[in-house]
Parts: structure tokens; C-alpha cells; sequence
């Protein structure tokens, strides 16, 4: 019983941990600034039909992110300049998705709106609900020219590495990918190095014929520890069995016992005197010795 408990404590916390790992690794950490426009001039509009400059968050994760409760500032000295409202189905960011505040210093017109403009603006941070932990941030280049943001793209550097990197970007993409252009999948560039074919069967059958191997292994050993088990219960039992056997008393010794329990219960005792009187009889012979008993007449 003790180790059942020990054994159902273990797993949860194993579980706890589990999912507390998996909650902290897909929360606001996983937003990121992915896009600014400083000098929006005749480019994209927000709802009041005014050109405003925008900064756009992507949430790198896998799963919807609020990132209501977290502070946007154009200042780090200032961590909690604009807090972002909670309780907002707008502040909920789906899987790999993006969301749009735009920096017009008039917070009165609704939540994404931000009470700080991108003039001169050298940094934007982004922190979490407790207005300490810096979650992303950016430095803002002083030199930005009109209708054309500044975003995150990836580019390969001298060693074909690829690294995403912030650059001005050749057409502004508000609440999408900064990237449209095609790209080679990763089918298309096997298919570079293998056109036959063979080396995709090779890998193919290599893990076929593992993964039976590993089948096999491991039922092999499961069937092997519950043959053993099986083979011990066997074992014990027959050893009970003779320790049971050689330990029976036989019928009689129970019989005694019964009559001597159901005497004790009834409260039947014997009681015998032991005095003993003998007494002349008037008779001086017993029938008993008596030759006309024991002898037989012959025959006249």
C-alpha cells in the first residue's frame, strides 16, 4: 500500500512538472517583435482612416498567447509606460499569428492604440505582466525612411548559415509574414542530392526493419519478465501447498478436540467417587465361578 501511494505521489508529480514545463514554454515568452513603421505617410490605415506609425508582435508558439497584462515602451527606464488591458478577445494571438498596435500617442481610441508615438525612438521593449522581466526588445535605427518598415527576415551569411535579421524590408506586410518569396521545401532539396530515389529507400527500409528490431526487443523482454513472475508464483505456490499438507492433524485428534469443546460448553462433567466399599455377600460362591456354569453335564 505504502509503495502504491509513493508510486501514485511520483506521477504526479512527474505530471505537475510536465505541464508547468509546457506551460512556461509556450507563454508570452514566445512573443517577439517581428515589424515597425515609423514613417507610415500613405500606406496603411487604421480604423479612424488615419496613417499611423504600427509595431507588430508575432507569436512564435504554438499555441494562443494573451498578451493582455504585459507593458509595450518606447523607454526601458519606463518598463510599464502602456499597460495592455486584459480581459480583450483582440489581445489573444493565435498559433504563429501577429497582432497590430499602432503608435499614435492616443490611447483613447481603443486598446491597440498606444499613448507613445515612434518619433526619435531608439529602443521598444516589450515586458511581461509583472512589468520586470523583459520578454523582447529592439533598437530602433535612427535612420528611417518613409513607407518602408524595418522587420525581421532570414538570410544566410557567409557560411550559408541562416539567421534571422533586422532589415528594412522591401514591401511593408502588416499582420503577416515578412517574407513571401517562394522557398525550396525540404522535399525539393532532397530530391537535389537523391533524384533516383535510392537513398530515400535506403532510409525507408532502415527504419522499418529498426523499428521491428526494436518491437521485437522489447516484447521479447516484457514476455521474458512475466514468464519469470509467473514461474516464482508457480513455485510459491506448490511450497504453501506442502507446508499446508504436512501441517494437517489427522481425524481422530479432531474429533477428540471437538468432543472435549462441546463438553467444556455444555458444562457435562463426570463425577466419580473414589471410595471404595466391599461388603460381605450372604452367598459364599459367585455364579460367576460357579461349576454348574461352567461344566458340562455328560450324557447318562
Amino acid at each position: 500500500m505504502k509503495r502504491t501511494i509513493c508510486a501514485f505521489t511520483g506521477g504526479i508529480i512527474v505530471l505537475l512538472f510536465l505541464v508547468t514545463g509546457t506551460a512556461s514554454a509556450q507563454n508570452v515568452s514566445d512573443l517577439k517583435f517581428n515589424e515597425i513603421l515609423v514613417h507610415n505617410d500613405s500606406l496603411n490605415v487604421d480604423a479612424f482612416g488615419m496613417h499611423s506609425s504600427w509595431i507588430e508582435i508575432f507569436n512564435s508558439g504554438y499555441n494562443t498567447v494573451d498578451i493582455g497584462g504585459c507593458y509595450l515602451t518606447n523607454d526601458k527606464s519606463n518598463p510599464t509606460k502602456y499597460w495592455i488591458p486584459t480581459g480583450d478577445p483582440s489581445t489573444k494571438i493565435p498559433a504563429r499569428c501577429y497582432l497590430l498596435f499602432w503608435a499614435d500617442g492616443k490611447p483613447s481610441r481603443g486598446i491597440l492604440h498606444l499613448n507613445f508615438d515612434l518619433n526619435n525612438v531608439e529602443t521598444l521593449a516589450l515586458y511581461d505582466a509583472s512589468g520586470r522581466m523583459l520578454v523582447d526588445e529592439i533598437t530602433v535605427p535612427k535612420t528611417q525612411y518613409s513607407n518602408t518598415s524595418y522587420g525581421l527576415i532570414e538570410k544566410a551569411n557567409e557560411q550559408g548559415e541562416k539567421n534571422m535579421v533586422w532589415t528594412y524590408l522591401e514591401k511593408t506586410t502588416p499582420a503577416s509574414d515578412n517574407d513571401h518569396s517562394k522557398k525550396v521545401s525540404s522535399g525539393e532539396q532532397f530530391v537535389k542530392y537523391d533524384p533516383t530515389g535510392i537513398g530515400m529507400a535506403v532510409i525507408a527500409l532502415s527504419v522499418v526493419f529498426c523499428s521491428l528490431a526494436l518491437l521485437y526487443i522489447i516484447f521479447k523482454n516484457i514476455g521474458a519478465i512475466f514468464t519469470r513472475k509467473a514461474k516464482k508464483a508457480k513455485t510459491t505456490g506448490e511450497v504453501v501447498v506442502k507446508e499446508t499438507k504436512s501441517d494437517q492433524i489427522s481425524g481422530e485428534v479432531s474429533a477428540a478436540i471437538a468432543m472435549a469443546l462441546h463438553l467444556y460448553e455444555s458444562e457435562i462433567h463426570d463425577d466419580e467417587n473414589m471410595v471404595l466399599t466391599i461388603k460381605r455377600i450372604s452367598r459364599a460362591y459367585s455364579p460367576w465361578s460357579s461349576k454348574i456354569y461352567t461344566l458340562r453335564k455328560y450324557p447318562q
